[in-house]
């Protein structure tokens, strides 16, 4: 018998949460680096917590995510049942829509789950 998959939450995901402020140096290219442990999930299976760090570097263009908005937004995942190569594409997707990036990079490292440890990464280009 095959195992009922349950679909992704994503209405509890907010990306409303999500704000955006001026990059004040136009033209200047640098990086940004956003790092975080603390980030977590449900196992849509289980339903039992995921833990990962989660690593977002780009390069801004006009605009920067606004930090405590990204912490706020990062929560929302927290009682979302949601795969780990989703967890990713939606947080690269959420925010190069909210900042259009020159370009940007998102890694998520899970903890170990019997035995298995999961590192997603996706990238995109303007």
């Amino acid at each position: 018998m095959r195992k009922k998959i349950l679909q992704p939450k994503f209405d509890k995901i907010n990306p409303e949460l999500l704000a955006a402020m001026d990059y004040e140096y136009r033209g200047k290219k640098i990086e940004v680096t956003i790092e975080t442990d603390e980030f977590t999930c449900l196992c849509p299976w289980s339903h039992l917590p995921d833990f990962a760090k989660l690593s977002i570097i780009y390069v801004p263009d006009k605009l920067c995510v606004e930090l405590k908005s990204l912490k706020l937004y990062l929560q929302s995942f927290r009682n979302v049942g949601i795969v780990h190569e989703s967890v990713v594409n939606r947080i690269l997707s959420d925010l190069t829509k909210l900042i259009s990036p020159k370009e940007m990079h998102a890694e998520a490292t899970f903890n170990l789950r019997g035995g298995l440890k999961t590192t997603v990464k996706a990238d995109y280009e303007k």
